[in-house]
């Protein structure tokens, strides 16, 4: 790969990193990261950037070590745009000061966003309103409780006209490469993401794994333990009598559980989460669609694709053509294919790994 990639002449844009008292500091590096890496392998300063606080002075990231910004925000070249870092603790580090020059920065017309919690500082600003976001999966319910107005997506990252958050950990650096793709070309964030040894850049509609706990609570235990069963057995569905069965509960009792808490028929539940694994298997493995379509439990390819376009709005063989194949070896399919056991499933891990409000409805499994 040549050192430098010909990107077009484009004025050099600064984007500013507000630090918030105990933020997360592999997200501000997943921010920052992308910006150094298109600067060198384009050979220009597309990009520069800079931390501040309000008044300049060290702020201690999650994990104890002390950060000394460049400079205070009353700095009058604070940037083009600005995210803040958020982390640990997020309502209790949100201040008046801090609301009230976010909004001045609006009313300035900068873009604006915020990583890992640091949509909630935008929101309690009112800078979020009518739009959609991303926040780390802990605190998905308490934002939409406490701002209404706001559509809390559980997407990775989201990007939403002149605002873009995304949630924690390295989603940062996915919505970075996007941005990026966006102002100089996918030449060059796929470039990034090589030299980053990152296998795929994630999409906006790639979902964050959310404990279902999160979503429901810990007072609905029989519903946790279903979806544990659901995601347990995605190859070989269990019948929804079956799983009524099993957390001694009616198949009326059943639905009237997954309406409640998670807006849907828990075929419909299970339906989704069989898409989910099958978008995952595309872009990552070179399973034949008939392979795929059996391994997520569809009886034939053509119900298959069916629901997958009904889902995702393309077709899976559109899909795998615009993505990235991971580098790894095939999936083979197993010689035998047993249905995990009950007992196993009691085992796993629990998600709410579906979006919770989806736009096209679907048929049922079949």
């Amino acid at each position: 790969m040549s050192s430098t990639l010909a990107v077009a002449d484009a004025a050099t844009q600064s984007v500013g990193f507000l630090l918030l008292d105990r933020f997360t500091l592999m997200s501000l590096a997943a921010a920052v990261e992308p910006l150094r890496m298109a600067n060198q392998l384009s050979g220009r300063a597309l990009y520069r950037w800079h931390t501040f606080s309000p008044d300049g002075a060290p702020v201690w990231a999650s994990d104890g070590v002390p950060i000394t910004p460049d400079a205070a925000w009353s700095n009058p070249c604070v940037a083009d745009t600005v995210i803040v870092c958020g982390g640990v603790g997020i309502q209790s580090v949100i201040t008046r000061e801090h609301t009230t020059w976010l909004r001045a920065l609006a009313r300035q017309s900068k873009r604006l966003g915020g990583v890992c919690t640091g949509s909630w500082a935008l929101a309690k600003a009112g800078l979020l309103d009518g739009y959609e976001c991303s926040v780390h999966w802990e605190f998905l319910a308490a934002m939409q409780e406490a701002f209404p107005r706001v559509s809390v997506s559980t997407s990775l990252f989201t990007l939403d006209r002149n605002r873009f958050t995304s949630s924690g950990g390295t989603a940062p650096l996915d919505m970075m490469l996007h941005l990026i793709g966006r102002d100089h070309g996918r030449e060059l964030s796929a470039a990034i993401s090589e030299m980053f040894v990152y296998e795929r850049i994630r999409s906006e509609q790639d979902q964050q794994r959310v404990p279902l706990k999160h979503v429901v609570g810990t007072h609905q235990p029989k519903l946790q333990e279903v979806v544990a069963l659901m995601e347990a057995n995605l190859e070989e569905p269990i019948d929804l009598d079956d799983l009524a069965e099993y957390v001694d509960l009616s198949r009326r009792q059943l639905e009237r559980l997954f309406q409640k808490y998670l807006q849907c028929t828990p075929s419909r539940y299970y339906l989704r989460l069989r898409l989910i694994r099958a978008r995952q298997l595309l872009k990552q493995t070179s399973l034949s669609i008939v392979e795929l379509a059996y391994a997520c439990g569809f009886v034939s390819t053509p119900h298959f694709s069916k629901c997958y376009r009904e889902h995702f709005g393309v077709p899976p063989s559109d899909e795998r053509s615009g993505s990235e194949m991971s580098r790894k070896p095939a999936m083979q399919p197993s010689a035998s294919r047993p249905l995990t056991t009950l007992d196993q499933a009691r085992n796993e891990s629990t998600f709410a790994s579906v979006q919770m409000m989806v736009r096209v409805d679907m048929a049922s499994a079949g």
